[in-house]
C-alpha cells in the first residue's frame, strides 16, 4: 500500500507539473487575445487638440479621481488614451459635444483586469485539471479495483488500454461438458486441448505442443460460446471472455493495446482459455487492392497475429475464436501456429436435438409422458438456440394454462409458436377468406399426400399467427435426411405450388398468399440448376456460389450474363413445371379438395392423421362448393 501511495504523490506532481506547463502556454498565447487594448497617457492639450480634430469617439471622466479616458481614431487605427483633468478648462464640454464624442461610453482601465485575468488563466485551470484527475481515478478504481497499481493516476494512461476481458475463476465457470449436447464431435475435437491443459507433462514428454487456437465455426445459436466455457469448466483453469466488438475503438492504437493487455492477463494466470466471440469483428481479411490501410481494425488485427505466433506455448494458453463468418476472417488469423484447429459446431442432428431438447427439459418440471423424439422430428434444422427458447415457450404456455408441469401439447404448440409466431386471436378473417386460406392449405397437403418421396402431413391450421401467416401445413420427416434426390426436389416444387393451384383451380383467380411459397419454389429451383447440377442444359457446372453458408446461404452467379439469361429461362421453366403438375394432382382430386376443405374451415385445425382418413375413405360424403386459403410459407417444414 506504501508503494501505491507513493506512486500516486509522484503521479501528482508530474499533473501538476504539466497543468503549470500547460497554464504558461496559455498565459502567453491565450491570455494577450482577451486583455484590453494598451491604454497610452498623453497631455490634457494633446486631447485637447484631438478634440478639436474630432478625432475622439468616446470619452468617460471619473469624477473620483479627475482622470480622464478616452479613446480616438487616429489615421484608420482605434486607439485609447487617459490624461488627468485640468479644472481651469471650462469649455470642455461644449467642445467633446460640438466634436460629436459620445460620452456614454466607458473605457475599463485594464490596469483594473489584470488581476483577475490572472486569476482566471491560471489558477482556475489548476484546479480543474487536480478536480479532473482525481474524478477519473476514482471512476477507474471504481470499474478495475483499488487494488490494480494501473489504475491509479500513475497508470492512467495504462488504464485507457485495459482489454475489459471478464476473469471467471475456474470454479466459478460452472459448464462442463455434460452441460453441452448435441455436439458430440465438437466436444471430442475438444477433449485434447483440455487434457493437455489439465495433464500436460504427457505431451511435454513426447515432444507435442499444445495447439495456440482453436476456430469453433458454425450458425448463430449452436453453442460455440457454450463450448469454450466448457473448455475451460473442464480443465480446471480460469476463462477470460472478450468479445470482438470490445476491441475497435474510436482511436486508433487503443485496440491492440487491449489484446497486449488481455495476452498479458492470461500469461500471469497460465495455464488459462481466452475465448473471444464474433472473432470476424477483428479478423477481417485485410486490403489486398495494393492500398496501405492504418486504420483501429488492421492494427488491432496485427496486434492479434503478433501475440498469437508470439507467446510462449509451454505455459498452457489457448485461445478459443468463434465466428459465424469463416470465409471472411484473414489467412494470415487462420494459418497453423495461430488457429490450429477449426471445429465445426453445425445444426444438431435428430438424436442431438433430442438430447437437448432432455437436458434443457431438466430446468423445467413435467407432466405425464413426453415424447422428445416427436418434438426433435418436429424441428429439422433448429438450433441449440432454438429448442431452448422451444422449451422455454412449452413452460410458459403451462404457467398461462394454469398447469403445474409442461405436457406434450405444451411442447407441440411451442413448435409452432417458434416456426410461425404466436396465435394472433384478434385477427378475424372474413368467411370468404377463410375458405381462400382453407383451400390454399389443403392444395399443399393433398399434393404432397399424392406424392411418394414428400414427408408426410401432421399439422394443417387456418389460425393467422403473428409471422403473418393466414394458415400453415406442416410436414415432419420420419427420419433424419442429408440427401435430396432429383425426383424429391422435384415433389418439393410442386408441394410449394400446391396452395396457388388450389386458388386457380377452385376459384379462377390468384391471391397475395403464395408470395412466400414462390420466393421459397424460386430458391430450391435456382439452387437446383446452379448448384446441384440438376439441370439437363447445363448439367454438372457450379454457375453459382454460397456467399455465407452460416447465415442467409444467399447465392450469387458466378456466370456471364447470357449465361445468367438462360439460367433465368430454365427457373422459369422449371417452376412452371412443377405448377401444372399440381394443377393436375388437384384437378384428378377435386371432390376430396372440396371435402377437406369443408373440414378444414369447420375445424381451423386438423392433424395429419385426420387429413390422411378423410382423404382415403372413399366411402366419405363430400360437401362440394366450399372454398379456401391464402398464406405463405411458415418456415421449416410448414408449407403456408
Amino acid at each position: 500500500m506504501e508503494m501505491n501511495e507513493n506512486k500516486k504523490r509522484r503521479a501528482m506532481i508530474i499533473y501538476v507539473i504539466i497543468g503549470i506547463l500547460i497554464l504558461l502556454v496559455l498565459n502567453t498565447v491565450v491570455a494577450p487575445r482577451v486583455t484590453q487594448p494598451k491604454v497610452e497617457s498623453v497631455a490634457y492639450t494633446d486631447m485637447t487638440k484631438m478634440v478639436d480634430a474630432g478625432e475622439v469617439d468616446t470619452f468617460n471622466y471619473n469624477i473620483s479621481t479627475g482622470e480622464i479616458t478616452f479613446s480616438a481614431n487616429i489615421g484608420g487605427t482605434e486607439r485609447y488614451f487617459s490624461t488627468s483633468y485640468w479644472p481651469n478648462d471650462t469649455e470642455l464640454l461644449s467642445r467633446l459635444e460640438s466634436s460629436g464624442a459620445k460620452a456614454s461610453t466607458q473605457v475599463v482601465n485594464q490596469s483594473n483586469a489584470t488581476l483577475l485575468i490572472y486569476l482566471l488563466t491560471f489558477f482556475l485551470p489548476i484546479i480543474l485539471l487536480i478536480w479532473f484527475g482525481w474524478w477519473m481515478n476514482r471512476r477507474l478504481k471504481k470499474q478495475f479495483g483499488d487494488d490494480n497499481p494501473s489504475m491509479s493516476f500513475g497508470g492512467f494512461g495504462q488504464g485507457l488500454g485495459r482489454s475489459g476481458a471478464k476473469i471467471v475463476a475456474d470454479k466459478e465457470t460452472g459448464v462442463t461438458f455434460s452441460d453441452v449436447a448435441g455436439q458430440d464431435e465438437a466436444k471430442q475435437a475438444l477433449t485434447e486441448i483440455v487434457d493437455f491443459l489439465d495433464r500436460p507433462e504427457r505431451y511435454e514428454e513426447i515432444g507435442a505442443k499444445l495447439p495456440r487456437g482453436a476456430l469453433l465455426v458454425g450458425p448463430p445459436g449452436t453453442g460455440k460460446t457454450l463450448l469454450a466455457k466448457a473448455v475451460a469448466g473442464e480443465a480446471h483453469v480460469p476463462f477470460f471472455s472478450i468479445s470482438g466488438s470490445e476491441f475497435v475503438e474510436m482511436f486508433v492504437g487503443r485496440g491492440a493495446a487491449k489484446v497486449r493487455d488481455l495476452f498479458k492477463q492470461a500469461k500471469e494466470k497460465a495455464p488459462s482459455v481466452a475465448s473471444t466471440a464474433e472473432i470476424d469483428t477483428i479478423g477481417k481479411r485485410r486490403d489486398t487492392a495494393g492500398f496501405t490501410s492504418n486504420d483501429e481494425r488492421e492494427q488491432t488485427l496485427n496486434q492479434l497475429l503478433t501475440e498469437m505466433d508470439g507467446f510462449d506455448n509451454h505455459k498452457g494458453i489457448v485461445v478459443l475464436g468463434a465466428t459465424n463468418r469463416p470465409e471472411t476472417l484473414d489467412p494470415a488469423l487462420l494459418r497453423p501456429g495461430r488457429f490450429d484447429r477449426r471445429i465445426p459446431v453445425e445444426r444438431p442432428d435428430l438424436a442431438g436435438r433430442t438430447a437437448i431438447l432432455k437436458l434443457h427439459a431438466k430446468n423445467v418440471k413435467m407432466s405425464g409422458p413426453i415424447d422428445f423424439g416427436v418434438i426433435a422430428r418436429s424441428t429439422s434444422g433448429a438450433s441449440g438456440a432454438d429448442l431452448a427458447n422451444i422449451v422455454n415457450e412449452a413452460a410458459l404456455r403451462a404457467v398461462r394454462e394454469g398447469r403445474k408441469g409442461i405436457i406434450q401439447d405444451d411442447l407441440q404448440e411451442s413448435v409452432e409458436v417458434v416456426i410461425a409466431g404466436q396465435q394472433r386471436k384478434s385477427m378475424v378473417l372474413s368467411e370468404e377468406e377463410k375458405k381462400i386460406v382453407s383451400y390454399h392449405e389443403i392444395g399443399h397437403a393433398l399434393v404432397a399426400a399424392k406424392q411418394k418421396g414428400t414427408a408426410p402431413v401432421t399439422k394443417i391450421t387456418i389460425v393467422p399467427r403473428t409471422s403473418g401467416a393466414l394458415g400453415y401445413t406442416m410436414q415432419v420427416e420420419e427420419d433424419e435426411k442429408f440427401l435430396t434426390t432429383r425426383d424429391e426436389a422435384l415433389e418439393q416444387l410442386a408441394t410449394l405450388c400446391g396452395g396457388r393451384s388450389a386458388e386457380e383451380v377452385v376459384f379462377g383467380t390468384m391471391t397475395t398468399g403464395a408470395a412466400n411459397d414462390i420466393e421459397k419454389a424460386t430458391k430450391l429451383a435456382r439452387n437446383m440448376i446452379t448448384r446441384f447440377g440438376m439441370s439437363e442444359e447445363f448439367g454438372m457446372v457450379a454457375l453459382g456460389t454460397v456467399n455465407n453458408p452460416y447465415l442467409n446461404s444467399d447465392t450469387s452467379l458466378t456466370c456471364s450474363d447470357g449465361t445468367a439469361e438462360k439460367v433465368d429461362q430454365a427457373v422459369v421453366a422449371l417452376v412452371e413445371s412443377a405448377h401444372q403438375k399440381a394443377l393436375t394432382i388437384l384437378r384428378e382430386n377435386k371432390f376430396k379438395l372440396h371435402e377437406l376443405a369443408a373440414y378444414l374451415m369447420k375445424k381451423e385445425s386438423i392433424s395429419g392423421d385426420e387429413f390422411m382418413r378423410i382423404l382415403n375413405d372413399t366411402g366419405a360424403a363430400g360437401t362440394m362448393g366450399d372454398t379456401g386459403d391464402a398464406s405463405a410459407h411458415a418456415g421449416g417444414n410448414a408449407q403456408g
